[in-house]
Protein backbone atom coordinates (compact mmCIF):
# COMPACT_ATOMS: atom_id res chain seq x y z
CA UNK A 1 0.00 0.00 0.00
CA UNK A 2 1.00 3.57 -0.76
CA UNK A 3 1.96 6.15 1.54
CA UNK A 4 -0.46 8.53 -0.59
CA UNK A 5 -3.07 5.37 0.21
CA UNK A 6 -2.07 5.03 4.34
CA UNK A 7 -2.60 9.46 4.28
CA UNK A 8 -6.10 8.70 2.65
CA UNK A 9 -7.33 6.17 4.46
CA UNK A 10 -5.17 4.75 7.61
CA UNK A 11 -4.35 8.45 8.24
CA UNK A 12 -0.93 7.89 9.12
CA UNK A 13 1.10 10.94 9.94
CA UNK A 14 1.62 13.21 7.42
CA UNK A 15 5.42 14.75 7.34
CA UNK A 16 5.18 18.51 8.08
CA UNK A 17 8.10 20.69 8.21
CA UNK A 18 8.47 24.05 8.68
CA UNK A 19 11.10 26.60 10.26
CA UNK A 20 11.57 27.71 14.17
CA UNK A 21 10.79 31.11 13.30
CA UNK A 22 7.92 32.99 15.23
CA UNK A 23 5.18 33.05 12.47
CA UNK A 24 5.62 29.76 11.51
CA UNK A 25 5.10 27.92 14.77
CA UNK A 26 2.59 30.19 15.76
CA UNK A 27 0.55 29.39 12.44
CA UNK A 28 1.24 25.46 13.36
CA UNK A 29 1.00 25.10 16.90
CA UNK A 30 -3.05 24.36 16.75
CA UNK A 31 -2.66 21.78 14.51
CA UNK A 32 0.64 19.68 15.61
CA UNK A 33 -0.79 20.01 18.83
CA UNK A 34 -3.83 18.06 17.70
CA UNK A 35 -6.48 20.81 18.39
CA UNK A 36 -7.67 20.77 15.47
CA UNK A 37 -10.65 18.19 15.19
CA UNK A 38 -10.70 16.48 11.81
CA UNK A 39 -7.32 17.72 11.01
CA UNK A 40 -4.95 14.89 9.91
CA UNK A 41 -2.05 13.71 11.94
CA UNK A 42 1.16 15.22 11.82
CA UNK A 43 4.57 14.56 12.50
CA UNK A 44 6.64 17.87 12.74
CA UNK A 45 10.09 18.47 11.90
CA UNK A 46 11.28 22.15 12.28
CA UNK A 47 14.75 23.45 9.74
CA UNK A 48 15.65 26.66 8.91
CA UNK A 49 14.33 27.91 5.76
CA UNK A 50 17.37 26.88 3.70
CA UNK A 51 17.35 23.51 4.71
CA UNK A 52 13.86 23.07 4.17
CA UNK A 53 14.23 24.40 0.59
CA UNK A 54 16.45 21.19 0.11
CA UNK A 55 14.73 18.49 2.20
CA UNK A 56 11.53 19.35 -0.90
CA UNK A 57 13.85 19.30 -3.49
CA UNK A 58 14.59 15.82 -2.36
CA UNK A 59 11.20 14.90 -1.54
CA UNK A 60 11.66 14.99 2.11
CA UNK A 61 7.88 15.81 3.06
CA UNK A 62 3.96 15.72 2.51
CA UNK A 63 3.65 19.51 3.58
CA UNK A 64 6.49 21.69 3.66
CA UNK A 65 7.28 25.80 4.49
CA UNK A 66 9.46 26.78 1.06
CA UNK A 67 10.54 29.75 -0.42
CA UNK A 68 8.80 30.88 -3.54
CA UNK A 69 11.86 31.36 -5.22
CA UNK A 70 12.71 27.56 -4.23
CA UNK A 71 9.20 26.50 -4.76
CA UNK A 72 9.41 27.68 -8.71
CA UNK A 73 12.42 24.56 -8.77
CA UNK A 74 9.96 22.56 -7.31
CA UNK A 75 7.04 23.28 -9.30
CA UNK A 76 7.06 19.73 -10.65
CA UNK A 77 6.46 17.97 -7.91
CA UNK A 78 5.00 20.34 -5.19
CA UNK A 79 2.11 22.39 -5.56
CA UNK A 80 1.13 25.58 -3.30
CA UNK A 81 -1.72 26.10 -0.72
CA UNK A 82 -3.65 29.30 -0.51
CA UNK A 83 -2.82 29.59 2.99
CA UNK A 84 -0.26 29.42 5.49
CA UNK A 85 2.53 31.42 3.88
CA UNK A 86 4.16 34.52 4.36
CA UNK A 87 3.23 37.47 2.71
CA UNK A 88 2.79 41.17 3.33
CA UNK A 89 3.58 44.97 2.70
CA UNK A 90 6.23 46.11 4.90
CA UNK A 91 7.75 42.47 5.68
CA UNK A 92 10.62 42.08 3.14
CA UNK A 93 13.88 41.42 3.23
CA UNK A 94 16.46 44.02 4.27
CA UNK A 95 20.27 44.74 3.09
CA UNK A 96 22.22 45.94 5.79
CA UNK A 97 26.04 47.29 6.04
CA UNK A 98 27.82 48.85 8.50
CA UNK A 99 27.13 52.17 9.62
CA UNK A 100 30.20 53.90 8.50
CA UNK A 101 30.88 51.31 5.81
CA UNK A 102 31.63 52.69 2.07
CA UNK A 103 27.93 51.05 1.13
CA UNK A 104 25.63 54.15 1.43
CA UNK A 105 22.03 53.82 1.90
CA UNK A 106 19.39 54.33 -0.91
CA UNK A 107 16.80 56.34 0.23
CA UNK A 108 15.28 56.80 -3.38
CA UNK A 109 14.65 54.95 -6.63
CA UNK A 110 17.33 56.81 -8.47
CA UNK A 111 19.93 56.22 -5.48
CA UNK A 112 18.76 52.07 -5.56
CA UNK A 113 20.03 52.35 -9.22
CA UNK A 114 23.27 53.19 -7.67
CA UNK A 115 23.27 50.95 -5.10
CA UNK A 116 22.27 47.60 -7.15
CA UNK A 117 25.62 48.36 -9.23
CA UNK A 118 27.36 48.68 -5.98
CA UNK A 119 26.53 45.92 -4.10
CA UNK A 120 26.60 43.46 -7.15
CA UNK A 121 30.34 43.94 -7.12
CA UNK A 122 30.33 43.78 -4.03
CA UNK A 123 30.54 40.65 -1.18
CA UNK A 124 26.56 40.08 -0.10
CA UNK A 125 25.79 37.46 2.21
CA UNK A 126 22.33 35.87 1.41
CA UNK A 127 20.61 33.01 3.64
CA UNK A 128 20.71 30.72 1.16
CA UNK A 129 20.83 30.75 -2.77
CA UNK A 130 16.80 29.55 -3.19
CA UNK A 131 15.66 31.97 -0.47
CA UNK A 132 13.64 34.79 -1.84
CA UNK A 133 15.58 36.76 -0.60
CA UNK A 134 18.24 36.29 -2.82
CA UNK A 135 15.83 36.40 -5.38
CA UNK A 136 14.92 39.75 -4.60
CA UNK A 137 18.03 41.08 -4.51
CA UNK A 138 18.92 39.12 -7.69
CA UNK A 139 16.38 41.39 -9.27
CA UNK A 140 17.52 44.53 -7.63
CA UNK A 141 21.38 43.90 -9.35
CA UNK A 142 20.85 41.80 -12.05
CA UNK A 143 23.05 39.38 -9.76
CA UNK A 144 25.40 39.56 -7.44
CA UNK A 145 29.15 38.55 -8.16
CA UNK A 146 30.73 38.15 -4.89
CA UNK A 147 27.52 35.95 -3.16
CA UNK A 148 28.14 34.08 0.12
CA UNK A 149 25.78 31.80 1.57
CA UNK A 150 25.87 30.93 5.16
CA UNK A 151 22.66 30.42 8.10
CA UNK A 152 20.77 33.86 8.68
CA UNK A 153 21.71 34.26 11.96
CA UNK A 154 25.46 34.33 10.85
CA UNK A 155 24.97 37.34 8.43
CA UNK A 156 24.55 40.27 10.60
CA UNK A 157 27.63 39.20 12.85
CA UNK A 158 29.78 38.58 9.72
CA UNK A 159 28.69 42.28 8.54
CA UNK A 160 29.83 43.75 11.28
CA UNK A 161 33.14 42.27 11.43
CA UNK A 162 34.06 43.26 8.55
CA UNK A 163 33.63 40.02 6.84
CA UNK A 164 30.90 40.98 4.39
CA UNK A 165 30.43 44.62 2.44
CA UNK A 166 26.53 43.67 3.40
CA UNK A 167 23.82 41.04 3.85
CA UNK A 168 20.81 39.93 3.00
CA UNK A 169 18.79 39.58 6.61
CA UNK A 170 15.14 37.99 7.02
CA UNK A 171 12.95 36.86 10.07
CA UNK A 172 13.97 38.67 13.38
CA UNK A 173 17.01 40.64 11.44
CA UNK A 174 14.63 43.38 10.46
CA UNK A 175 14.32 44.46 14.57
CA UNK A 176 17.84 43.60 15.57
CA UNK A 177 20.17 44.62 12.88
CA UNK A 178 20.80 47.73 15.16
CA UNK A 179 22.04 46.28 17.97
CA UNK A 180 25.17 44.87 15.84
CA UNK A 181 26.31 48.17 14.64
CA UNK A 182 24.60 48.33 11.32
CA UNK A 183 22.36 50.27 8.74
CA UNK A 184 19.71 49.66 6.23
CA UNK A 185 20.83 50.32 3.19
CA UNK A 186 17.79 49.11 1.07
CA UNK A 187 14.75 47.55 1.61
CA UNK A 188 13.77 45.10 -0.84
CA UNK A 189 10.26 44.39 -0.06
CA UNK A 190 9.50 47.91 -0.51
CA UNK A 191 11.30 48.35 -3.75
CA UNK A 192 9.20 45.45 -4.83
CA UNK A 193 6.27 46.96 -3.80
CA UNK A 194 7.42 50.63 -5.61
CA UNK A 195 8.13 48.93 -8.79
CA UNK A 196 5.29 45.69 -8.99
CA UNK A 197 2.60 47.53 -6.69
CA UNK A 198 1.90 44.15 -5.02
CA UNK A 199 2.93 42.75 -1.30
CA UNK A 200 5.83 40.88 -1.23
CA UNK A 201 5.39 37.15 -1.28
CA UNK A 202 8.12 35.12 0.93
CA UNK A 203 7.20 31.97 1.57
CA UNK A 204 4.64 29.14 1.14
CA UNK A 205 2.88 26.37 2.23
CA UNK A 206 3.55 23.29 -0.44
CA UNK A 207 2.35 19.68 -0.66
CA UNK A 208 3.19 17.28 -2.48
CA UNK A 209 1.31 16.98 -5.77
CA UNK A 210 1.09 12.78 -5.73
CA UNK A 211 -1.19 12.98 -2.31
CA UNK A 212 -4.72 12.32 -3.00
CA UNK A 213 -6.80 15.69 -3.67
CA UNK A 214 -8.95 15.04 -1.13
CA UNK A 215 -5.79 14.51 1.21
CA UNK A 216 -4.73 17.79 -0.43
CA UNK A 217 -8.01 19.66 0.41
CA UNK A 218 -8.16 18.32 3.59
CA UNK A 219 -4.41 19.88 4.25
CA UNK A 220 -5.70 23.59 3.36
CA UNK A 221 -8.33 23.31 5.91
CA UNK A 222 -6.08 22.00 8.39
CA UNK A 223 -3.85 25.04 7.90
CA UNK A 224 -6.02 27.73 7.47
CA UNK A 225 -7.99 26.57 10.72
CA UNK A 226 -4.57 26.29 12.74
CA UNK A 227 -3.54 29.99 11.44
CA UNK A 228 -7.34 30.84 12.49
CA UNK A 229 -6.94 29.41 15.93
CA UNK A 230 -3.38 31.13 16.36
CA UNK A 231 -4.51 34.73 15.41
CA UNK A 232 -7.88 33.83 17.82
CA UNK A 233 -5.93 32.63 20.73
CA UNK A 234 -2.38 33.90 20.34
CA UNK A 235 -1.45 33.43 23.75
CA UNK A 236 -2.36 30.04 23.84
CA UNK A 237 0.58 30.06 21.24
CA UNK A 238 3.55 31.61 22.97
CA UNK A 239 5.19 29.02 25.16
CA UNK A 240 5.77 26.62 21.67
CA UNK A 241 6.54 29.80 19.85
CA UNK A 242 9.49 31.12 22.74
CA UNK A 243 10.84 27.16 22.68
CA UNK A 244 12.12 27.64 19.27
CA UNK A 245 12.82 30.76 18.23
CA UNK A 246 16.26 32.35 17.62
CA UNK A 247 15.49 35.54 19.37
CA UNK A 248 14.37 34.94 23.08
CA UNK A 249 12.87 38.38 23.50
CA UNK A 250 8.93 38.18 23.81
CA UNK A 251 8.71 41.44 22.45
CA UNK A 252 10.48 40.77 19.03
CA UNK A 253 8.72 37.20 18.92
CA UNK A 254 5.61 39.65 19.01
CA UNK A 255 6.68 42.04 16.79
CA UNK A 256 7.77 39.02 14.15
CA UNK A 257 4.24 37.45 14.18
CA UNK A 258 2.45 41.18 13.78
CA UNK A 259 4.52 41.31 10.57
CA UNK A 260 4.62 37.84 8.83
CA UNK A 261 1.36 36.85 10.02
CA UNK A 262 -1.98 38.75 8.13
CA UNK A 263 -4.65 38.44 6.61
CA UNK A 264 -2.76 36.64 3.50
CA UNK A 265 -1.95 33.69 6.17
CA UNK A 266 -5.46 32.59 5.97
CA UNK A 267 -5.79 33.37 2.39
CA UNK A 268 -3.98 35.15 -0.49
CA UNK A 269 -6.88 35.56 -2.29
CA UNK A 270 -7.06 37.35 -5.54
CA UNK A 271 -4.03 40.42 -4.50
CA UNK A 272 -1.38 37.46 -2.80
CA UNK A 273 -1.68 34.88 -5.75
CA UNK A 274 -1.10 37.69 -8.39
CA UNK A 275 2.13 38.52 -6.43
CA UNK A 276 3.35 34.89 -6.35
CA UNK A 277 2.64 34.95 -10.25
CA UNK A 278 4.49 38.51 -11.02
CA UNK A 279 7.43 37.21 -8.80
CA UNK A 280 7.75 34.13 -10.72
CA UNK A 281 7.56 35.52 -14.13
CA UNK A 282 10.18 37.99 -12.64
CA UNK A 283 12.27 35.32 -12.28
CA UNK A 284 11.49 33.58 -15.55
CA UNK A 285 12.73 36.66 -17.35
CA UNK A 286 15.97 36.48 -15.98
CA UNK A 287 15.95 32.81 -16.67
CA UNK A 288 16.81 32.05 -13.28
CA UNK A 289 14.32 29.47 -12.52
CA UNK A 290 13.40 26.44 -14.71
CA UNK A 291 10.43 26.50 -17.08
CA UNK A 292 7.12 23.87 -15.71
CA UNK A 293 3.80 23.46 -17.30
CA UNK A 294 2.06 22.75 -14.16
CA UNK A 295 -0.39 25.31 -11.86
CA UNK A 296 0.79 26.76 -9.14
CA UNK A 297 -1.82 26.12 -6.98
CA UNK A 298 -3.34 22.54 -5.62
CA UNK A 299 -6.60 23.50 -6.74
CA UNK A 300 -5.31 25.35 -10.35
Amino acid sequence: MSREDLAAGDRAPLRLAYSPCPNDTFIFMAWVHGLLPGAPPVEERLEDIDTLNQMASHGEADVIKVSVHAYAHLRDSYALLHSGGAMGRGCGPLVVGQKDGRLRPAPSLRRVAVLADELARARVGIPGELTTAALLVGLLTGGLRQAVVMPFERIMPAVAAGELDAGVIIHEGRFTFGSYGLRRLVDLGEWWEETSGLPIPLGGIAVCRSLDRGVQAGIEEAVRSSVEYARAEPEATMDYVRGHSQELDPVVCRQHIDLYVNDFSVDYAAEGEAAIRELLEAAATLRVIPPSTKGIFWDD
